[in-house]
């Protein structure tokens, strides 16, 4: 329950930065490209500390870091309300929303995989539905409180309201079941033996760095955060540039938020039966057809149709990787694994808004962008499918290998 809270305050108020887009052009005169450079840096920043979160979580657990990331998160998010000038969106936003962002994947998701194995894959996608809850929510409260007090207020409230659930959610959070007298999956175990050997098993960081499906598995998670993030930025400002009211544009955002839900529970269920490689192989085509979808959409009707596509695809890649990771490399060392392949996916989540923001102040639309992201898909398939037979690494009952 906690870890569906977090997803859902940390990537609601996310996704809910592209309904501030338009707001920061109009008053101040900013260019796309550099109203993304903030959000290209705080993906920068999640990313490097997503490692360190990553070790830290492998050993202190996780309520310390949600409740510390969750300060630097809520507060910078606030104080966007008192803007005035480009280095302070860089520094509210760039780094301290950053900083918060950092714990709540590599955290919240290495911790499920340690409470579950036999429904790890479902357990995430239960989880992961809160991420679609907040997508469909949050963007949706912030037009609202746009439109009735201004961005400014609306800012406030969302990075104060993220604080308090953040904190709260935290203190509900525990590394693993032996904290609670249990092993995975809620199978209680007898008194003393809490404390005794690890039943974690699986690869060090440096053993799983020697293969190569960990070091696809990283540049599947920057193709595809090249692509996905670029969506999260720019998909409301793209819609009011054709035409579509702002309030209906933040719908659309919403509506992927809102359809993630089902591709989440989906893909959370399938992985348990077909492994990794053919789940990530689902997500890829529904992901590729929803962007050749997005070449010709020109109305709101298409856009929403994209976003019905887009969104199963979405939410169901965030649910694929940490149990892929599991299946792949095991639980041992799974927080600072994780977080290693985060920081790649970040290298692509900074770099596709920022690219795609020059690109629109460069030809005025985005065309040459929705091209890139078309032939982005295309690579990740061909990744996926040349990661070879899944080696489970756990002990105990695992996802059946298939290939």
């Amino acid at each position: 329950a906690s870890c569906f809270v977090i997803q859902g305050a940390v990537i609601g108020s996310m996704f809910a930065y592209g309904v501030f887009f338009r707001e920061l052009e109009a008053e101040f005169g900013w260019s796309r490209a550099m109203i993304s450079g903030a959000s290209s840096l705080s993906f920068v920043i999640m990313g490097v500390l997503a490692i360190v979160a990553g070790k830290l979580n492998d050993q202190v657990g996780p309520r310390i870091l949600i409740t510390v990331s969750a300060l630097f998160f809520g507060i910078g998010y606030a104080s966007m309300s008192v803007l005035q000038a480009p280095w302070q969106l860089f520094l509210f936003y760039g780094v301290l929303a950053g900083i918060g962002y950092s714990t709540h994947d590599v955290v919240t998701l290495s911790t499920i995989a340690r409470w579950f194995v036999r429904r790890r894959g479902a357990m995430t996608g239960i989880a992961k539905v809160g991420t679609g809850i907040g997508q469909l929510l949050v963007p949706a409260i912030a037009a609202m409180l746009i439109t009735a007090f201004g961005w400014r207020i609306a800012a406030f409230a969302i990075g104060a309201a993220s604080l308090l659930i953040l904190v709260l959610a935290a203190q509900l959070m525990r590394r693993d079941p032996r904290a609670v007298g249990q092993h995975p999956d809620g199978v209680e175990i007898a008194m003393g033996q809490a404390s005794g050997a690890s039943w974690e098993t699986g690869m060090t960081l440096a053993e799983a760095a020697a293969t190569r499906q960990f070091w696809i598995l990283c540049v599947v998670q920057l193709a595809v955060f090249f692509c996905l993030l670029t969506v999260m930025i720019h998909i409301v400002p793209h819609a009011i540039d054709q035409g579509v009211a702002p309030a209906v544009a933040a719908t659309i955002l919403s509506s992927i938020g809102a359809v993630s839900i089902a591709g989440r529970l989906t893909i959370g269920t399938l992985i348990d039966r077909l492994g990794g490689r053919r789940s990530l192989t689902i997500c890829f085509v529904v992901l590729l057809s929803s962007f050749a979808l997005l070449q010709v959409a020109d109305a709101a009707w298409m856009l929403f149709a994209f976003a019905a596509i887009y969104g199963f695809a979405h939410g169901g890649f965030f649910t694929a990787m940490s149990p892929t990771l599991a299946e792949f490399f095991g639980t041992g060392s799974h927080g600072v694994i994780f977080g290693m392949v985060l920081f790649s996916g970040t290298i692509g989540g900074a770099t596709g808004p920022l690219l795609a923001g020059r690109l629109f102040d460069m030809t005025g639309n985005y065309e040459t962008m929705f091209m890139i992201l078309t032939g982005f898909s295309v690579f990740r398939l061909l990744l996926t499918w040349a990661l070879g037979p899944i080696k489970p690494h756990v002990t105990g009952p695992a996802p059946e290998s298939t290939g």
